[in-house]
């Protein structure tokens, strides 16, 4: 199936589109305020060694300095860095535990394997290490000297040999994936391989694709080493990949006919990168110079306005509603305007097979990941059900995100999932409604009314003010003074306390205020 890839590139943000058939399948963005640190890797200096806490201050050329605990140092790989006065001359003894067992005698520990850090590092070595979690308000960023770095289908591990299989990959296959790297990892000219972690989507790769990540992965990891002998610290060596180069790595196969950029400069690093790494994608990208905006090509920008609703509707007449929530994603299918040519059944199977093309697209559109309900609608003859889910299955195995889908359950529901891989595309582009917290409704304004009268009445029984003044939204104060304006003078003749009103355009329909003067 062939594919294009659409880059629109600005200083604050890149958005790119993946397009089958003529169809906008997938959405990515990348804002470059929230871009964060993490995957980078740096030479970083001791500046200072805590034995107290186990942990040391490593100088990266940050704001703040970051932090490293001793259960993320590499004692090996720094080693070299050490000086003499820090090395082991005894030998570690065993431990002997007090504590006798069943059959009087004690027990005999293994040595802990763990240098304290005062042993292992010194103020004012150099180190490589690498960014586990961003900055966060006062702290500074996570480190560990445990390098990795991710690939589309395998994660290096330079300083390791072991090779580790994803535990999402089913038990049956891992033995024969783990053999099957082990054999592609021996280097040509010798030397350490290095350790391999076997991603979820690696599953199903070939010898080929295992090969060209490896290849990819090795020569990462050769630039790094190179970068840290010829710049001082604290430097950084290696930026983790941007939105550009992950589009590169992951989403470029070959049915992949053209990578199309609407930026010059941008389009020349990509180039760049591709010539280095994955010289066969060179010749796909094109600068875009065309005078309309490259999303307006395939109306990308209309799609994703559509991806933000809970409806969408079907050429036949159909519609989903799509519903989104923390637990799981549910979609609804409903006939709507489309009355059919034949009969009921007809109309009924057709509407379902459009959908279930639709759902697939949306899913991915969307990004959305976890637990999905799908509501088709009835129908009656088992044929019909066999040829939706077919077509359903058949969508979804268009999908680079690994989905299972089972049948239609007594209830006539579908389940599947769908691999979370990142947010979707509603929680990156919006945020929960400041007046419903993400529940899309609200109380009514009576509602509010009565709520308030009932406050009022507590607050009386509890205090003796002078007088009660309301703040509240102006739908609320204009109902208090128009239909509730008889409650609101009964409940002030009741507490025998005058209660004004105050409107505060400020506030929500949910949102009050009583003040006890």
């Amino acid at each position: 199936m062939s594919q294009e890839i659409l880059i629109n590139w600005a200083p604050q943000e890149t958005r790119v589109a993946v397009v089958e058939q003529g169809a906008v399948q997938e959405v990515h963005l990348e804002r470059t305020l929230e871009r964060g640190l993490v995957g980078n890797v740096y030479l970083g200096k001791v500046s200072r060694v805590l034995p107290g806490m186990q942990s040391a201050f490593i100088d990266i050329g940050l704001d703040r300095a970051a932090f490293l605990h001793v259960a993320d140092l590499m004692p090996s790989i720094n080693a070299k860095h050490a000086a003499p006065r820090v090395r082991e001359t005894v030998p570690a003894q065993p431990v002997v535990d007090t504590l006798p067992t069943q059959g009087g005698n004690p027990r005999v520990l293994p040595p802990d394997p763990v240098l304290p850090i005062e042993r292992q590092i010194f103020e004012g070595q150099a180190l490589m290490v690498q960014v586990l979690k961003d900055p966060i308000g006062s702290k500074g960023a996570r480190l560990t000297a445990q390098i990795s770095i991710a690939g589309r289908l395998l994660v290096f591990l330079p300083q390791d040999n072991h090779i580790g299989v994803s535990q999402k990959i089913p038990p049956a296959q891992r033995e024969a994936l783990r053999q099957r790297v082990a054999a592609l990892a021996v280097p040509p000219g010798g030397g350490a391989p290095g350790g391999f972690i076997l991603r979820t989507n690696a599953e199903d790769a070939s010898d080929d694709e295992l090969s060209d990540d490896i290849a990819y992965l090795r020569k990462t990891w050769q630039r790094i080493k190179e970068a840290a002998t010829r710049h001082p610290p604290p430097t950084m060596l290696h930026e983790d990949l941007n939105l550009m180069q992950r589009v590169l790595r992951d989403l470029v196969g070959s049915e992949t006919q053209s990578i199309r950029i609407d930026s010059r400069e941008q389009h020349g690093l990509m180039r760049s990168f591709a010539a280095e790494f994955m010289p066969d994608t060179v010749e796909k990208i094109q600068h875009y110079t065309g005078e309309r905006p490259i999303f307006d090509l395939f109306n990308v920008d209309e799609d994703i306005v559509r991806a933000l609703s809970r409806r969408v509707d079907l050429k036949s007449g159909g519609y989903l509603v799509i519903d989104q929530t923390e637990a799981l994603t549910t979609v609804d299918v409903n006939t709507g305007g489309f009355v059919g040519a034949r009969n009921f059944d007809d109309t009924v199977f057709r509407t379902n097979l459009e959908a279930a093309q639709a759902i697939a697209r949306q899913l991915r559109l969307r990004n959305l990941g976890g637990i999905v309900i799908v509501d088709f609608i009835d129908m009656v003859r088992e044929d019909h059900c066999e040829a939706v889910l077919s077509e359903f299955r058949k969508q979804l195995a268009r999908d680079r995100v690994k989905t299972m889908t089972g049948g239609f359950s007594q209830l006539g529901l579908v389940e599947m999932t769908r691999k979370r891989t990142r947010e979707s595309l509603a929680q990156l582009l919006s945020e929960p409604c400041a007046a419903c917290n993400g529940r899309g409704l609200v109380k009514t304004a009576r509602s509010l009314c009565y709520d308030i009268l009932r406050e009022i009445l507590r607050e009386a029984r509890a205090f003796n003010p002078r007088e009660f003044r309301v703040i509240a939204s102006p739908q609320v104060v204009e109902l208090f003074l128009d239909e509730e304006s008889q409650h609101l003078a009964g409940l002030s003749d009741f507490v025998g306390k005058p209660i004004s009103l105050q409107a505060d355009s400020a506030m929500t329909q949910e949102q009050y205020d009583i003040v006890l003067l």
